[in-house]
């Protein structure tokens, strides 16, 4: 049964850019009420006049708990919050030697304490009516690690573990978790870098629909695009050896290592921002 989200409350982190900006405009162009948080309070509000359908910008820093939580209170100021879509999150890329501890702690801060602290934040209110959504956005690199990205990776991985964790614990009451494991976007955050030989990069409106999708018909593990979990699945039920060689005829050991610095180089700068 397709659920409608017409005047559902929908908060969005990272809304400001990339698949958060568009993954808001598809939740409006579904008739829901969109709250948008993004760290900075211009582009939060920028993109929430740019989405339209009044649509809201908010600040929020998820890797800070205090202003998660104020950010949240914020919102639930408009209504009960129906779906919560935990998308912020940074991949800075280098091997883990030349990875400063700062950046460890950037990267597990707001891809994985983001996404457990907001759940945390939203769920008590979810299961108390006993219905409600959790979206997590975490990436195909949450299912194959990548050198040169092993943080990022790290981080991936255990938002795929946390949210099986929580589909497990939340279903009971009636709480949905998702997650939504994108390949390569074209965004920023991927500035650089090439998809594996076979596939092409995936558009940020891509994994809005599947997001919005996702929240009409919810289930617990949707790829963008689709085909790349039946070829996750496939290679990985073959020996180590057969993966590892097939791994490396695409090219998908050596998607986050063969990367053109000089266009990453704004957006390294950026996520390296405290």
């Amino acid at each position: 049964m397709t659920r409608s989200l017409r005047d559902q409350l929908v908060v969005i982190t990272g809304g400001g850019r990339g698949i958060g900006l568009s993954t808001a405009s598809h939740f409006v162009a579904a008739g829901a009420r969109v709250v948008i948080g993004d760290l900075d309070d211009d582009v939060a509000a920028k993109s929430a006049a740019q989405v339209g359908g009044g649509a809201v910008g908010l600040t929020v820093d998820v890797s800070d708990r205090a202003s998660y939580a104020a950010f949240i209170e914020q919102v639930q100021a408009f209504g009960p919050i129906d779906v919560l879509v935990n998308n912020a999150g940074i991949m800075p890329l280098s091997p883990l030697v030349d990875e400063t501890d700062e950046a460890t702690d950037r990267i597990l801060d707001v891809n994985l304490r983001g996404v457990i602290t907001g759940t945390k934040l939203v769920a008590p209110a979810m299961i108390a009516r006993g219905s409600g959504h959790v979206i997590n956005i975490a990436s195909a690199v949450g299912r194959i690690a990548v050198a040169n990205g092993a943080t990022y990776s790290a981080s991936k991985h255990a938002v795929v573990g946390f949210s099986e964790a929580m589909r497990s614990e939340l279903r009971p009451h009636g709480v949905d978790v998702s997650c939504v494991l994108p390949t390569v976007v074209a965004t920023e955050l991927a500035a650089g870098v090439s998809a594996t030989k076979g596939m092409r990069a995936a558009q940020p409106e891509h994994v809005a629909r599947a997001v919005v999708d996702v929240a009409q018909k919810p289930r617990f593990e949707t790829w963008v695009p689709r085909h790349s979990k039946g070829i996750f699945y496939v290679s990985n039920a073959l020996p180590r050896r057969w993966k590892d060689a097939i791994g490396h005829a695409i090219g998908a050991d050596r998607a986050l290592t063969d990367v053109n610095a000089q266009a990453r180089a704004e957006y390294e700068r950026r996520a390296a921002r405290p």
